[in-house]
């Protein structure tokens, strides 16, 4: 999985590549952990994301908790594919997705 990140202020867009699941997950959570600090909005852009597994959606999760704390995070260019998983899941509630 390729992380693309933009950071504008306190603005930051990760852009996602590839695959999110069990094995890559956790460098985006490393990714995040490091990047977050001072960001009042984050973008997540899914544009390139082929699939994304549980492990994606905690650490979707994760972010979320920790921006709703210090500012608004929202995921963008959502494929029909990982739609359907957000929907399933209760995700499509959780996340604010345009």
């Amino acid at each position: 999985m390729n992380i693309v990140k933009t950071q504008n202020n306190q603005s930051l867009t990760i852009a996602l590549e590839g695959r999110l699941d069990t094995t890559t997950a956790p460098q985006l959570e490393t990714e995040l952990k490091a990047s977050l600090n001072g960001v009042e909005q984050l973008v997540i852009d899914m544009e390139k994301l082929d699939y994304i597994s549980s492990a994606g959606l905690r650490v979707l999760l994760a972010a979320q908790k920790q921006m709703s704390r210090q500012g608004s995070m929202k995921v963008i260019h959502v494929n029909e594919s990982i739609m359907e998983i957000f929907e399933v899941t209760g995700f499509s509630d959780i996340l604010t997705i345009e």
